[in-house]
Order: structure tokens, then C-alpha cells, then sequence
């Protein structure tokens, strides 16, 4: 007699499967997806920032971080204090809900009257993640109301509230107004417990710094140190500070330094937006680079040093033509201009839009703009003031421009002997520097036709490839070539097919940067496996050197109406989470729903050259994702490889997609 079945089977998927996220969940089951996680310092700084947009908004002026006895950090700030009245729409004390609701915060009123017009918190995540990854949390309020000066406290246990908020009337003794904020970060989500004091340092000087006139203080409790920065020339004297410190070259002509906000008139951007700069140039010894975006830093730029990149290079140029002083065959590209730049930049921008939560990259695209705007006519005209400065600064750029051409044409003779015939379909690019030269493969002619005009001609090539290349993964070496695509592809690299285990000779690279461009879909995605396929197994190297990259087109297109300050906007998304981010931040500028319009793009070939320039292949606004193997070593990618392409491993395959399945979502 049969027996019935009652346990559950690994790969049931049922009602039950889904597990729904609550509150501060998220952060703790994926804490690396909202913060850093070597050791607790960006939990911190998110508290930091807080009382620092509170001074960027004029409101304090004494900045107090404490390194506490028993390992918890305080962080203090004579600001307006965090408000405590019950939240019109949540019937739940404001500071409460700051402190446990992701995207909350005043960050988010950026409208007339907002609490922060300029502050570095665009997703919302903040002082949450704090709290969230926090054993214990407590927080003190000095604030002012209808009831008159009162302090109020409240207390946090693993991101959950265990003493609901407590208010008494102040005393003589109490504070004005202020927040204190004291963090004992759970050991359990970092690889190390320890924050180094030198970065805890740099941060707290660099908030100084951004903050001319505002005293920032860091007392260790344990050896009773206590240090103090307060700078009142800003951005200079920071700079001329750090270039005393990592180099022993001075400046070969004064600081170039400014400052400029568009006003109320002003055509595109916000009023308020804009940038403060100071710029060095030196001729040898190291370079000092540091950038901030409404007073967070920036460790991996983003682009408003792309915008500060292109105003310099463009002013230099320009005066380099008008005074007829660049040498015959030389031509001035931007990294010869910023080849030996040292700066600091100050950015603020409305919106800012950022790579990831952790804010390490500005991906906003006005910023470009912005800062190129800004900062061009104000060098052009200092150095058309000082000749003989601006003299001395072309000479160095010239000079760097000639070494460039000179180890770009050692490499041009190197691979000179012997080149076989490009393909007739491959439209290559002018420069033969490899360090700079990129080639796009690109699905289809009509995407391959935007992609000829759109690109920069002076450094990307464009490969169009047709339909689907073969599934190389159990092809022949010596057969590879029997496929057209696959033949075409390896002349246009200039390197041979080669295995893992193999020193191949790469002499012959003719790009520094391999991109695949296909479609946003899954069709484009296929494409997408195939050539990397083909490059995991027959071209290891080009991989393991860094070669190899896959770029990102958007998904969809935003068109915004004009909304108080802002301009009519074109706003793209790579993918269905940063489209509802997108209309989240209309829905709060304002936009009733149905406002804006979205459309989707059903493949590249659907973007014209300006578009595709603008989000996928200019170098200052696209998303381009360098391939590595990541956690996985070669032996255990071949083997995930080899399941996942092989083509007698159709059960394994299917195994694989029964237990994972439920992790994709259908594009249908």
C-alpha cells in the first residue's frame, strides 16, 4: 500500500516561500548592500553627516564626536535638534521614525521651505542602517517648542525600540538646542570591530574643511586626547596642507581656486547649485584628489570631477589655440591636462544621485554640466590675466601630451609587423594608444549604426555583431575561426585564442577595454553569456588583466516636466528598482502621478546616437562593470561554466534552475 507523502520537498515553492521583510530586516540579513562593512566607521558617518548637514545649513557650529571607555561613539551637534512631536501622517514621534523607517528623514522635503535644500542623503537609508546594525543606540534631544525648552531621550536595542521616548523640561545646566547620538555598533556585521582612527580623523578634518568657521572636536575618553580642527581658508589651505604632506613639489604656478551658485535665474540648474575648487598643478610627486558632494565624500569621484576634468581641459586648450602654442602633430587630450592635477572639490547639487547607498560615486549627469560650467570661463579667464603663467601650465601640458605619444608609438611599431586584415564591418577608432582605446561589441547593425555616430571616434571602436554568436564553450581551438563573428572578433582584439594555463602574447592588444553592448533584455542577456563565454575559455587572459567589461544601457527613459527650479528632465534607469526610486523622488518633488511619461526601450537599436553616447558609452556618465571572477577560483568557475553551457549537461541544468529559480524574475 502506497504511503502518502507529507514532507515538503528542497525544491517546493509555495505560498510559504515567500518571505516578506520588514522594518530594518533587510539591513540586517544584507548589511553589505547599505553600508561598508570592514569595520563600523560608515555606520557612524551616517550620524556624522547628519549633524554636518545641520551646520551646512547654518544651524550648528560645534561638532563633538567622543570615542567612549566601554567602545561606543557619541556624536553631538548644537543644531535645532531632531524634532519629537508625534508625525502628522504616522501618529509615531519623528525621531523615532528617523531612526527605524528606511527612506525617512528630512532629507526628502526639498521643496521651498524644506529642512535641507543641499544634503548628502538621497536614498533615505541613514541613520536606519545605523540603528539597524547597532547592539545599542541611544539618542538625547535638546530642542525648543511650543512647551519651551525640553530634553528628551529615547533608546534603541538591535534597531528596536526598548525605551519609548522620555521628556522633561531643561535646566539652566542643559543645552540650548543639539542632538546626541551615542552608537555601539554590533561586532556580529563587520569583519573588524575597529575603526581606524587615522580615516575617523581625515573624515572629521575634511568636514572642517567643507565647514569654513565650524569646530569639529574627536575626544578619546580613554586617554583623555582631545583633537580640534577649525579652518577658516577652507579649501586651500586644506589643499596646500595635504600637498606639504604627500609630496615635496610645489605648485607650479599659484592655486587656481573659485567658487560659484547658480542663482535664482539661472537656466538648467537650481539656485544654490554649483561648486567651490582649488586646484595645484605640480610636476612631479604624487597627486592629492578629493571631491565631496554636499559635504559627503566621494573616495571614487563620479561626475562632478568629470565636470571639473572637462572645464579645465577645455580652458586650457583654449588658451593653448589662442596663443598658438601647441607644437605641430600634437594634439591635447583631457589627461594630458589632468595627468598632474591635485584638487579639492566641493559640490552641491539639489538631487544627488549616487552609485550604490554607500555614496562612494556621484552618478548625477547634470554634474557634468555644472562644474564644467562653473569652472572653465573662471580658469579661462585667470590664465588669459596671467600670461606667463598660463605659459608655464601649457608647457607641462604640451610636454605630457608628447611623452604620450611618444610610448604610443613604441607600441604602434611593436605590433606593426605582420597584422592581419581588419574586418571590413569593424569601424576602428583613431588613437593608437591602448591604454585609452575601447571596442564595443554591439548587438545588431541598426544599435551598431547609433553606436558609429554617437561614439568618440578619437578613441572607441565599433564591432556590430549579427544575431547570436556560437556557444564556444565545447568548440575546437583551431575551429573557432571556421565562425565568422568569432574570427572578426579575435583579428579586431589582436590576440590569439589561448587556455587558461597558457602565456599567450598580448603585444598584439589592440584595446585596453573589450565592452559588450547588447539589448537591456533577455535576448541581450544571452548575447551577453555567449560572448563571455567565449572569452572565459578561449581568451583567459584578456579577463584575468581586466579587459573585459560589459556595459550597461538603461531600461528605461523618464521624461519630466519642469518643476519649480528644475528643468524639463530626461532621467534613465537601468532597471525596475532605480525607476521606482526615480518616480519616488517626483512623487516627493511635487509631481502629481501620471505627470511624467515612461518609456521603455525595447533594444539599443530603439536609441539614437545622443542617447546612447549620453548613458552607455560616454565615459563620464555610463555604468561600465569590469568582469573578474569574483569569489569563485578558475577551476570552480570552469565547472559552474561547463554546467551552465555544456551541452550534455541538461539535468544538471535543470537541477540548478529548480532550486534557484524563484531567486530571478521573468522579463515577460
Amino acid at each position: 500500500m502506497a504511503t502518502k507523502k507529507t514532507s515538503t520537498s528542497q525544491s517546493d515553492y509555495s505560498e510559504s516561500s515567500i518571505r516578506v521583510l520588514k522594518g530594518l530586516e533587510p539591513v540586517k540579513q544584507r548589511p553589505g548592500m547599505y553600508t561598508r562593512t570592514e569595520n563600523p566607521l560608515h555606520i557612524l558617518q551616517e550620524v556624522i553627516d547628519n549633524a554636518s548637514d545641520e551646520a551646512l545649513g547654518g544651524h550648528a557650529k560645534h561638532i563633538l564626536v567622543t570615542l567612549n571607555a566601554d567602545g561606543s561613539v557619541s556624536v553631538e551637534d548644537d543644531g535645532r535638534g531632531i524634532p519629537v512631536g508625534l508625525h502628522p501622517e504616522e501618529k509615531v514621534p519623528t525621531v523615532e521614525i528617523v531612526f527605524t523607517r528606511l527612506h525617512a528623514g528630512g532629507k526628502f522635503d526639498k521643496g521651498s521651505g524644506g529642512a535641507y535644500a543641499f544634503s548628502g542623503g538621497l536614498h533615505g537609508v541613514g541613520v536606519s542602517v545605523t540603528n539597524a546594525l547597532a547592539s545599542r543606540l541611544e539618542i538625547t534631544v535638546w530642542r525648543k517648542d511650543e512647551q519651551g525648552r525640553g530634553v528628551h531621550t529615547l533608546a534603541f536595542a538591535d534597531g528596536d525600540l526598548i525605551e519609548k521616548l522620555k521628556s522633561r523640561p531643561a535646566t539652566a545646566s542643559d543645552k540650548k538646542s543639539g542632538t546626541r547620538v551615542t552608537v555601539w555598533p554590533n561586532p556580529k556585521y563587520f569583519d573588524s570591530p575597529t575603526i581606524s582612527q587615522q580615516e575617523l580623523q581625515r573624515l572629521l578634518r575634511s568636514k572642517a574643511v567643507l565647514l569654513p568657521g565650524v569646530k569639529v572636536s574627536l575626544v578619546n575618553a580613554k586617554t583623555g586626547d582631545v583633537q580640534t580642527w577649525q579652518y577658516d581658508q577652507g579649501l586651500r589651505g586644506y589643499l596646500l596642507e595635504s600637498l606639504a604632506q604627500s609630496t615635496s613639489a610645489d605648485p607650479l604656478i599659484p592655486l587656481f581656486e573659485g567658487e560659484q551658485y547658480a542663482g535664482a535665474d539661472a537656466e538648467g540648474f537650481a539656485e544654490g547649485e554649483g561648486a567651490a575648487w582649488v586646484v595645484a598643478w605640480t610636476e612631479e610627486g604624487n597627486v592629492v584628489r578629493e571631491s565631496y558632494v554636499n559635504l559627503i565624500p566621494t573616495s571614487a569621484g563620479g561626475t562632478h570631477e568629470s565636470g571639473l576634468r572637462e572645464g579645465l581641459f577645455s580652458a586650457v586648450k583654449s588658451f593653448v589655440e589662442m596663443h598658438s602654442l601647441l607644437p605641430k602633430g600634437v594634439k591635447l587630450l583631457p589627461e594630458d591636462v589632468f595627468a598632474r592635477v591635485s584638487f579639492v572639490l566641493s559640490a552641491k547639487v539639489l538631487d544627488p544621485q549616487f552609485q550604490g547607498q554607500i555614496k562612494e560615486r556621484l552618478n548625477s549627469r547634470d554634474a557634468v554640466r555644472l562644474v564644467s560650467t562653473f569652472s572653465r570661463p573662471s580658469l579661462e579667464l585667470w590664465l588669459n590675466q596671467h600670461v606667463e603663467y598660463g605659459k608655464k601650465l601649457a608647457d607641462l601640458v604640451i610636454k605630457q601630451a608628447q611623452s604620450r605619444l611618444r610610448s604610443a608609438q613604441k607600441v604602434e611599431k611593436k605590433k606593426s609587423s605582420g597584422v592581419a586584415v581588419l574586418p571590413g564591418k569593424l569601424t576602428d577608432c583613431e588613437s593608437s594608444d591602448i591604454t585609452r582605446n575601447e571596442l564595443f561589441l554591439v548587438e545588431g547593425d541598426s544599435a551598431g549604426g547609433s553606436a558609429k555616430m554617437g561614439r568618440d571616434k578619437e578613441f572607441q571602436a565599433i564591432l556590430p555583431l549579427r544575431g547570436k554568436v556560437l556557444n564556444a564553450w565545447e568548440t575546437e581551438r583551431d575551429r573557432l575561426f571556421a565562425n565568422n563573428e568569432i574570427h572578426d572578433i579575435a583579428v579586431a582584439i589582436g590576440v590569439d585564442p589561448h587556455g587558461h594555463t597558457d602565456t599567450p602574447d598580448l603585444s598584439g592588444l589592440r584595446y585596453g577595454k573589450i565592452c559588450i553592448l547588447s539589448d537591456a533584455d533577455v535576448d541581450g542577456s544571452h548575447i551577453q553569456v555567449l560572448l563571455l563565454t567565449l572569452f572565459f575559455k578561449h581568451f583567459p587572459k584578456l579577463i584575468d588583466h581586466g579587459h573585459i567589461c560589459v556595459a550597461r544601457p538603461p531600461l528605461y527613459r523618464v521624461d519630466a516636466p519642469a518643476r519649480g527650479k528644475k528643468p524639463v528632465q530626461k532621467l534613465y534607469a537601468l532597471d525596475d528598482g532605480e525607476l521606482e526610486a526615480i518616480e519616488d523622488k517626483l512623487r516627493k518633488d511635487g509631481l502629481k502621478e501620471g505627470a511624467w511619461s515612461i518609456s521603455r526601450f525595447k533594444g539599443l537599436g530603439e536609441m539614437n546616437a545622443e542617447q546612447l553616447w549620453e548613458t552607455t558609452m560616454n565615459p563620464d556618465t555610463r555604468r561600465l562593470l569590469p568582469v573578474a571572477l569574483g569569489e569563485l577560483d578558475h577551476i570552480a568557475s570552469e565547472a559552474r561554466f561547463t554546467m551552465l553551457m555544456g551541452k550534455g549537461e541538461a539535468a544538471s541544468r535543470r537541477a540548478w534552475i529548480e532550486e534557484h529559480g524563484n531567486e530571478a524574475e521573468a522579463d515577460i
